[in-house]
């Protein structure tokens, strides 16, 4: 009997620390410190996904952390297990990117930034204000939920909502044969 409960632990330990491993990865980051002002914050998980004919699928995961109080923005994006691997501020006219490593990148705007560093357009610039469940210029800014926006080749789905916006977003964007896919989930408010 003794022998039984003994191999039992062998693989119940292990088996129990890959479950606490996982869930820790599934926790929001932090969220951005910052003055308790008008800003808005939100922090979540995201997804993102490149597919090409003919090229293998490429993908990336992980959590971000999201303060923008109108005229500055900041985002934490950190991997799936929590650890902040980069962080962009946005000010009038400028981008910086600033990886764990202390490296810098810069750019005039966030969008530009971001094809940069990752070789896809992603629409940083937009998602201030679908976050909040608003279109920027495009149809459906003045539905107070919209379910679907279509703005700048991106098309939008939001779901989900709290008192704060949409808390599911996807994103999807058709370029010739390659399609960007990005899903967002909201943790928080």
């Amino acid at each position: 009997m003794a022998l039984a409960r003994h191999g039992v632990a062998a693989w119940l330990l292990p088996l129990l620390a890959v479950v606490l491993l996982v869930l820790a990865g599934c926790a929001a980051p932090d969220r951005i410190a910052g003055d308790a002002g008008q800003a808005f914050e939100r922090t979540g998980r995201f997804s993102l996904t490149a597919e090409s004919p003919g090229r293998q699928s490429e993908a990336v995961q992980g959590g971000f952390a999201w303060r923008d109080d109108g005229r500055s923005l900041r985002f934490d994006l950190s991997n799936p297990m929590g650890s902040v691997l980069a962080r962009v501020r946005v000010e009038p006219g400028t981008a910086i990117l600033e990886r764990s490593n202390g490296e810098r990148e810069y750019a005039e705007d966030p969008d530009a930034l971001a094809a940069s560093v990752l070789g896809e357009a992603v629409p940083v610039s937009g998602l201030r204000y679908w976050l909040q469940g608003r279109g920027g210029a495009g149809e459906g800014a003045g539905a107070s939920q919209p379910e679907s926006l279509r703005e700048n080749g991106w098309n939008i789905e939001l779901s989900r909502y709290d008192a704060l916006g949409p808390r599911l977003l996807r994103l999807s964007r058709q370029d010739g044969g390659r399609r960007v896919q990005m899903r967002i989930v909201i943790d928080s408010q």
